[in-house]
């Protein structure tokens, strides 16, 4: 199947990508509005091949690791280039590593927060505990309910 989906007469409904990407038919007709994406049209059907899967599949990682649609387009544009997309590979290498820059900047930034929320809870639950310690177990119920929202969001 794999052969299959590189053959140049191949060709994709815009519903056929979308259940492939898990994508939405307005997020592509977005993608062609911002010039990322160029289907071929057969009277008002969108026809997209196998340039086009792969530019899509391309557009869905970027947007994965967090690059813009311009930075998307950049990249997508040097494959046009012609040199064995050695360009395009220096390119994204650039952008990939100003991400993970970014990103490591990011965590550092969220581990903190992450740090100063837990010392909140444990002053809220010394005070609660003080106080009103009736209102604790609500707390733990929360808990509860947020980790298992979380473990949820996960899968």
């Amino acid at each position: 199947m794999i052969a299959d989906l590189r053959r140049p007469h191949r060709t994709y409904t815009i519903r056929q990508l979308c259940q492939e990407f898990k994508c939405t038919p307005r997020a592509l007709r977005f993608y062609e509005d911002k010039g990322l994406l160029s289907p071929a049209r057969e009277g008002l059907n969108r026809v997209y091949n196998y340039k086009d899967r792969a530019r899509l599949q391309l557009i869905l990682q970027g947007k994965r690791v967090g690059l813009s649609l311009a930075e998307i387009g950049e990249i997508l544009d040097l494959y046009e280039v012609g040199d064995g997309g050695a360009q395009q590979a220096a390119s994204s290498l650039r952008k990939f590593r100003e991400r993970i820059v970014a990103l490591e900047r990011q965590k550092i930034d969220i581990d903190q927060q992450i740090e100063q929320l837990k010392e909140g809870c444990e002053a809220m639950e010394k005070r609660l505990e003080a106080t009103r310690p009736d209102l604790l177990p609500r707390a733990g119920d929360y808990d509860q309910t947020m980790r298992r929202q979380l473990d949820g969001a996960e899968h």
